[in-house]
């Protein structure tokens, strides 16, 4: 049997540097020099960052074992030569992940029901809520609920134990599935670049109240939902997927809600999928999304 299929660990390798000559042949003889097999390797130049963007699976092999501290330790002259932002992960750890919600439960049950049929590879440590509804849901699923209501005068201290159920349950990933409540700006930096978000695509232009409703009285014929990071500027974060659908004269009000919450389902489910996948780039405001 050869080093192919004598496989033993499975690792992602996340790269971003300035674009020089030498950083392929760089990974590629780091992983030939200890046995490791490239599995997938996509890249991206952006000319206009001067940025380079590199996501690689690879495998190891029994002839050559290496643990994922080796690896990282191991990587760190080749980082270093090269200015790189990096990181490796072990490709079959489930990250954890911390839903947040309010009272609309069709992305929470979704990420549910991915979770249990395998297609999202995560462990669901927590639901946050501000409202009791979904408590019951919950808790059938066997994952603990914590109501945590929000007004301005509790606002900060609600956060602080948002944050404390974050660091305790280990939690590496944020996504709110519908948490109708805006977070503070110190609150998004803390959460940066882990924490997802997902809303209708019609922003800024609706916003406010029944947005479908709006929309319906401005004829629109495109809807759709935007899933991106979190940061202080509301629903502007770094956009990870984007769905639309079209929609005619045909669709009432009630058609274009439901549409919407298709939208929504699908555009949630695909950034966190991309995200614990190791596939999302953040690149200034914007994203680089290996698919």
């Amino acid at each position: 049997m050869n080093d192919k299929q004598s496989v033993q660990e499975s690792f992602i390798l996340m790269v971003s540097c300035k674009g020089l000559c030498g950083i392929v042949a760089a990974i590629g003889n780091f992983l030939a020099d200890r046995g490791c097999y490239i599995t997938s390797m996509s890249q991206f130049d952006d000319v206009e960052s001067d940025r380079y963007f590199s996501r690689v699976t690879f495998t190891t092999s029994a002839h050559h074992p290496a643990s994922l501290d080796e690896l990282k330790d191991a990587f760190k002259a080749t980082a270093a030569s090269f200015e790189m932002d990096w990181d490796i992960y072990d490709a079959a750890e489930r990250p954890k992940v911390l839903l947040m919600v309010s009272k609309f439960d069709h992305c929470l049950q979704d990420l549910f029901y991915r979770q249990k049929t395998g297609e999202l590879k995560i462990d669901i440590t927590a639901v946050v809520s501000n409202h009791e509804d979904l408590r019951e849901f919950v808790e059938s699923n066997d994952v603990p609920f914590h109501y945590l209501p929000v007004n301005p005068e509790n606002k900060a201290a609600q956060e602080n134990k948002l944050l404390e159920i974050v660091d305790s349950t280990k939690s590496e990933l944020v996504v709110l599935a519908r948490y109708m409540q805006i977070l503070s700006n110190d609150l998004c930096r803390k959460l940066s670049g882990r924490a997802i978000n997902i809303h209708h695509s019609f922003l800024p232009g609706f916003k406010g109240a029944k947005p479908y409703h709006q929309a319906f009285d401005r004829g629109v014929k495109l809807i759709g939902a935007t899933a991106h990071y979190v940061t202080a500027d509301l629903d502007e974060g770094p956009i990870i997927e984007q769905v639309v659908e079209r929609v005619d004269h045909a669709f009432m009000p009630d058609d274009l809600v439901a549409a919407g919450r298709d939208s929504e389902r699908l555009a949630l489910a695909k950034a966190v999928r991309f995200h614990i996948e190791r596939r999302v780039f953040m690149n200034g405001h914007r994203t680089v999304v290996f698919k």
